[in-house]
């Protein structure tokens, strides 16, 4: 099963300002939502961000609010109480409305709200691709267990720089040059 950008959604889930520094390599993870948004932009993906109870937890961080609207792009993200994606109705259906084979999850808690969108994705028959670099959990060890979680389930386990050439498909386009640039 490769990925493909017309049947691929992507959810940046809960990068919130009180949260993010608690997260273990916070700096590096930074940088890799960074590289994911801007190339999922490149590769025309549709990106949902998400907030948990922004009150408590502030707004998205900087670094991906910048990604996702330099060149002008809305960037508002979509609150929910609830620890999956899945279980917020207008998320869901935000998801749901692309109707993807596949839904790239990156963002934190991995553990948390990355496994249960996860599970509920696969109980739904969509296939949950997360890449490793772009998620983060404030224990490496809260982190790696989740990640074996998923794939024990079925999703796919991959790298940000693997699922933009995935995505990406062919070497020698606008597109590749773009997604060259942005991993070098």
């Amino acid at each position: 099963m490769r990925l493909h950008p017309t049947e691929t959604t992507a959810v940046v889930v809960d990068v919130q300002e009180r949260l993010f520094p608690h997260i273990e390599g916070h700096e590096t993870l930074a940088n890799r939502l960074e590289v994911l948004i801007r190339g999922l932009r490149v590769l025309e993906v549709p990106i949902t961000v998400t907030e948990q109870y922004r009150k408590g937890l502030g707004p998205t961080v900087e670094v991906v609010e910048r990604a996702l609207s330099d060149g002008g792009a809305e960037a508002s993200a979509l609150e929910k109480m609830s620890f999956s994606c899945c279980d917020d109705e207008t998320i869901a259906e935000r998801i749901g409305t692309a109707n993807p084979r596949t839904v790239i999850l990156a963002g934190i808690e991995t553990h948390i709200c990355l496994l249960q969108t996860s599970m509920d994705l696969l109980d739904r028959g969509t296939i949950p691709v997360i890449p490793a670099d772009a998620t983060g959990s404030r224990r490496a060890v809260e982190r790696e267990i989740a990640l074996k979680r998923i794939r024990q389930f079925g999703g796919v386990i991959t790298t940000v720089e693997s699922l933009l050439f995935e995505l990406c498909r062919y070497a020698g386009t606008e597109r590749f040059r773009a997604v060259s640039a942005l991993v070098k």
